[in-house]
């Protein structure tokens, strides 16, 4: 599922690469950050730990909480923050492994 309101302004050519979200795996371009990635194949980065609501990341640079992401039962990181690498696994839910799409 691919959001059409997020568009490259610019060519960008760069090695393909496969991760997974949640389970399901999407195409991504080397170079890119796991946020980009995310906000191109859905509508948002995670839910809000108290209320559930769809986060799409807040400050974009590294500064705040709001797109922390699960990459193993033990490593979570900022998705605007932390490129892509080819096999990565994104968890979006606090219990690693499932995922609240």
């Amino acid at each position: 599922m691919r959001n059409e309101m997020l568009v490259p302004v610019a060519p960008f050519d760069a090695p393909l690469l496969t991760c997974t979200i949640d389970g399901r795996p999407v195409e991504a371009q080397a170079g890119q950050t796991v946020l980009t990635v995310m906000l191109t194949n859905g509508a948002f980065v995670r839910r809000h730990d108290v209320d559930g609501e769809k986060r799409a990341g807040f400050c974009l640079m590294g500064a705040c909480q709001d797109c922390w992401v699960w990459f193993s039962p033990d490593r979570r990181g900022r998705a605007c923050t932390t490129p892509v690498v080819d096999g990565m696994r994104i968890v979006t839910s606090a219990s690693y492994g499932g995922g609240d799409g």
